[in-house]
Order: structure tokens, then sequence, then C-alpha cells
């Protein structure tokens, strides 16, 4: 049976609580409480978490622009597909639906394109917040539209977001 590290943190924009296994992490979410699968040992670890919190308030204090953490996604091939091309985007950019469509060689899956990015396990690291609609608006997102706002104009240089205290 496979161990997975788990760790929760009120991070700068809310409680987030993250998920690691021997690879890389597996989950971020938007709550103190995660949701867990019975097929693994969960396992409590702040240490383990370590390095992938640090890297997080770093982006949140805009002193990084790319996570080097390791990653262990898992997915359908095509949400993984989904999921590298918004690896892709750069810092502070946004590509619409459509665009991330084309570039997994699906032009007309942009509905399949939004359920990737709704299913992204990874959220911020993986950066499903600079998915937008064609026409510029702001779409969905698992943190709230606020907070999809908050993120892109952090990157743009507009704002910035506190750190948490020590």
């Amino acid at each position: 049976m496979e161990t997975l590290y788990y760790s929760t943190w009120l991070s700068p924009i809310g409680p987030l609580t993250l998920a690691t296994s021997e690879r890389g992490l597996v989950k971020m979410e938007f709550r103190a409480e995660l949701k867990r699968n019975s097929k693994a040992t969960w396992l409590y670890s702040d240490e383990k978490l370590a390095p992938y919190r640090r890297q997080l308030e770093q982006y949140f204090a805009g002193e990084l622009r790319e996570f080097t953490i390791p990653l262990d996604l898992r997915g359908t091939d095509f949400q993984l597909a989904c999921w590298r091309e918004l690896l892709k985007i750069p810092y502070g950019e946004t590509r619409s639906y459509a665009e991330i469509a084309r570039a997994v060689g699906q032009s007309k899956a942009f509905r399949a394109v939004g359920m990737a990015n709704h299913d992204n396990p990874v959220a911020i690291i993986v950066p499903c917040h600079r998915v937008i609609g064609s026409g510029g608006k702001l779409t969905g997102y698992g943190g709230g539209l606020d907070l999809k706002q908050k993120l892109l104009d952090l990157e743009r240089g507009q704002l910035v977001i506190a750190k948490t205290p020590a």
C-alpha cells in the first residue's frame, strides 16, 4: 500500500492542504480538510511538505515565478496532456480554453479542457488560474473567481499578497 504524506497550512490566501507521495506533490486543496482515498496510508508530516510550502510562500511573496518542486500528477491521458500544457503557460500570461484544446490536439474539446482544469489536483502550481474564456473573461476556479483574479494580479505585479505570520 502506498504512503502519502499531508500537511495543512494557513497560507496568505487561506488554508491549504498539501499531499505528497515519495515522487512528488499529489494534491493541493483550498481547505483544511483533505479528501483522502482509501487506497493509501495517510500520514501527517509538516517536514515532508516543507519544500512545497517554502516555494508557495515565495510565490505568494512575488519572489518565485516558476515552481521546481516535483509533481506526481495522476489522471487520464487527456487530463495529463492538459495539465502539461498549463505548466507551459508563462508566469503572468493567460491562455484560453480553446488555445489549450488546440495545443493538446483536440481543437473542439475546450469544454473537456475546462473539466480537466476543474479536476486539476495541484492548483496554483499547475496554473489553471491562467486559463480564461476566449473573450478574456474569468471563468470558474476551485478557489473562487476572486482568488483567480488575485493570482493573476500578483503575477502581473499589480498585487502583493501578505506573507503568512512566522
